[in-house]
């Protein structure tokens, strides 16, 4: 009894559909929405409006869940699962290495607070300035 648990457990679906990053935007050409989701890249579903085309991007997502369980391969995680350790390695190019460390300097900041600096306003989440390094 407990061998036919651990089978029918293999097959239930790690993540929910609902775990996905999903995006819906309008395609002219298709004359329809289009909905995808990033972290399966090939699939994509379409509807009449925004809503619809999210609900049947979740449920092709939900199925192709349901089909890599039954076959048992790994399903993409989700990021909204993943985590992040908020490190990351840059390369650049030495001349814009120098300008970013040119312009922390002028505002009596570290290097790394000046780059999340202008990473943050990019994406309008930017304090007015960046702390100064005590």
């Amino acid at each position: 009894m407990s061998k036919n648990r651990l089978s029918i457990s293999a097959r239930v679906p790690k993540h929910k559909a609902e775990d996905y990053l999903y995006s819906v935007v309008w395609s002219a050409d298709d004359k329809a929405f289009i909905g995808r989701v990033l972290e399966f890249p090939s699939l994509a579903a379409h509807g009449n409006t925004q809503e619809q085309a999210l609900r049947e991007i979740r449920s092709v997502v939900r199925y192709a869940l349901e089909d890599l369980a039954e076959s048992r391969e790994i399903a993409p995680e989700p990021l909204s699962k993943r985590a992040f350790s908020g490190t990351l390695n840059l390369r650049m190019p030495k001349h814009l290495h120098r300008q970013l460390a040119i312009e922390a300097a002028q505002e009596g900041v570290s290097l790394n607070q000046w780059i999340n600096t202008k990473l943050a306003a990019f994406h309008r989440y930017a304090p007015a300035r960046a702390k100064k390094v005590s």
